[in-house]
């Protein structure tokens, strides 16, 4: 039976968390369930293999980690493309979402398996959220001019890509980037998110401090509002491949497990 100090107690937090949950803060601050499966996504200008180095880490700590060959055609097919992949693990996973993959992380996080949430230099709009409003509340990322279209498809071009993308990584190993890069289709921009993960998943985000494509300021912003334990790393837009082992020690976080 509740008593009334237990009662006042239980008003409390609900209170608490319904005034994170107005005030756009995330309510969940929830310590992430153990899970050994990892998904990862990514976002525009690259493909899967951009996870390379934090998937070696990550594998030779025991976990099991996957790679989305992101569609990035529209929003909805590129969460479907995700939603696949996470339905194939067998228990608690951890959802990994760099740059434009971030708005698939968010959407498609809900899924049950989905134990914890970790943005890397990430997109993290709220649901219904006009992101690209929001971006330009924050002084533009320079890379964003340096897009390319054909049509429908477009990519970064090589000036921009190896200056504004990727300025902290070797001129070789950038230019091997760019030339693997997979071309978006425009009609993916215009996608909003319905569902907001982060709201009930814990969250973990990698700031990129020398990011010339997403405004860190705005990934501050994003991190904060998320409620999220944040890291902040000198590097380019890029930290996945730069700092690896940073980004790797903050998946292991969210994943239950130590460095």
């Amino acid at each position: 039976m509740m008593n009334r100090r237990t009662f006042s107690k239980a008003v409390a937090i609900g209170a608490v968390a319904s005034l994170a949950a107005s005030r756009g803060i995330a309510a969940s601050t929830d310590k992430p369930a153990p899970a050994r499966n990892v998904v990862f996504v990514h976002g525009l200008y690259a493909d899967g293999s951009c996870w390379s180095k934090v998937i070696a880490r990550l594998q030779a700590k025991g976990l099991n980690a996957m790679s989305v060959q992101n569609p990035l055609t529209t929003l909805p097919e590129s969460v479907e493309a995700a939603e696949c992949v996470l339905a194939r693990q067998d228990g608690p996973t951890v959802l990994v979402g760099h740059s434009f993959g971030g708005m698939i992380v968010t959407q498609a996080g809900v899924h049950p398996n989905v134990s914890a949430l970790v943005y890397v230099a990430a997109r993290g709009p709220d649901a219904d959220e006009d992101y690209a409003a929001l971006a330009k509340t924050y002084p533009a990322a320079p890379a964003s001019a340096g897009i390319v279209f054909d049509g429908d498809e477009g990519w970064l071009s090589e000036e921009a890509f190896l200056r504004d993308f990727a300025g902290d990584l070797p001129a070789a190993e950038a230019k091997v980037l760019y030339a693997v890069q997979e071309p978006f289709r425009k009609p993916l921009l215009a996608g909003k998110v319905t569902r907001a993960a982060w709201r009930s998943k814990p969250s973990f985000y990698a700031v990129s401090t020398e990011d010339r494509t997403i405004n860190p300021d705005l990934q501050r912003f994003m991190a904060k509002r998320m409620g999220a334990k944040t890291i902040e790393l000198p590097a380019s837009h890029l930290s996945l491949i730069s700092r690896p082992d940073e980004v790797s020690a903050l998946i292991l976080e969210a994943a239950g497990q130590t460095a």
